[in-house]
């Protein structure tokens, strides 16, 4: 797929309860990209969310952490993207995932929802499959009966470090990711270091 991503959307749970846990991962990451490009996210009620339009060199970008809890947050990116008539092939979702270790991070277009509640609602909403993801291991528990208290609670201290080496690494393939250039995108962050 070669469409310049257009729309970053961080998955996220509202509210400072929830903002250091593990299931806020993909948020991180575009509070990352919002910080080093000086964009101010703001609350955008009709796209319920924290919106930014992000101003790089050559390049920009819409910024959405939807501010509905996780089960919901498909109506945030549909509202954005409809509004910014974006396609869903130029929208990357940047979420936690626990079928990764901590410390792999993966880019990848299309497939399900792996059970994650924000893609399955984005999915649903956006009526498609077809939009990148971008993966970012947070391990898992260990049993499945865990895995919701696990996702809703903070990474060790260790661990958040490492999750944000790896978000350092996704952060240096954007340009590609925004010029179109995705496979050599996925071949830069796939190839380990």
């Amino acid at each position: 797929m070669s469409s310049s991503i257009q729309l970053i959307v961080g998955l996220a749970n509202p509210g400072k309860k929830y903002a250091n846990t593990r299931h806020n991962a993909g948020a991180w990451f575009v509070e990352r990209i919002a910080k080093a490009s000086e964009t101010n996210l703001q609350r955008e009620s009709k796209y319920h969310g924290l919106y930014g339009m992000a101003h790089f060199s050559h390049f920009t970008c819409h910024l959405l952490i939807p501010t509905t809890f996780m089960n919901h947050c498909g109506q945030a990116v549909n509202a954005c993207a409809h509004y910014h008539k974006i396609s869903s092939e130029s929208i990357l979702i940047a979420h936690d995932d626990i079928d990764l270790p901590v410390g792999t991070i993966k880019l990848k277009f299309d497939g399900g929802d792996g059970g994650h509640n924000g893609l399955k609602d984005s999915i649903a909403h956006l009526n498609t499959k077809k939009f990148h993801r971008l993966r970012i291991g947070i391990g898992h528990p260990g049993r499945s009966e865990d895995v919701e208290e696990y996702v809703l609670n903070k990474p060790s201290k260790t661990d958040r470090q490492i999750i944000h080496q790896v978000l350092n690494q996704a952060e240096e393939i954007l340009p590609l990711l925004l010029n179109g250039e995705i496979s050599k995108a996925m071949q830069q962050l796939h190839t380990k270091r």
